[in-house]
């Protein structure tokens, strides 16, 4: 199992209404969240994200849950993960 976080995607979403580049520093400013912890999620890293944050982010982007974390089953072989259609 595995949760893929799409804070990049919020980003570029949030970029194009706003016409204006936007950091993850102001995103860290607005939201209390580390900036470092947000590089890592916006890189998939291993980190260990709380409820609070995910909160945090969804309400500065104004978006549910879904559009920021995605739970990603495994393959049925166990080799990495499956692709979005659901095929290995």
């Amino acid at each position: 199992m595995a949760v893929r976080y799409r804070l990049k995607e919020r980003v570029a979403d949030l970029e194009f209404r706003e016409k204006r580049v936007v950091s993850l520093s102001e995103v860290a400013e607005a939201t209390g969240v580390h900036r470092v912890t947000l590089s890592k999620i916006a890189n998939n890293k291993d980190v260990d994200v709380r409820v609070g944050t995910i909160e945090r982010l969804c309400a500065f982007f104004g978006c549910p849950i879904g559009a920021l974390v995605e739970f990603v089953p495994e393959r049925p072989d166990g080799n990495g993960e499956e692709k979005p259609d659901g095929h290995p």
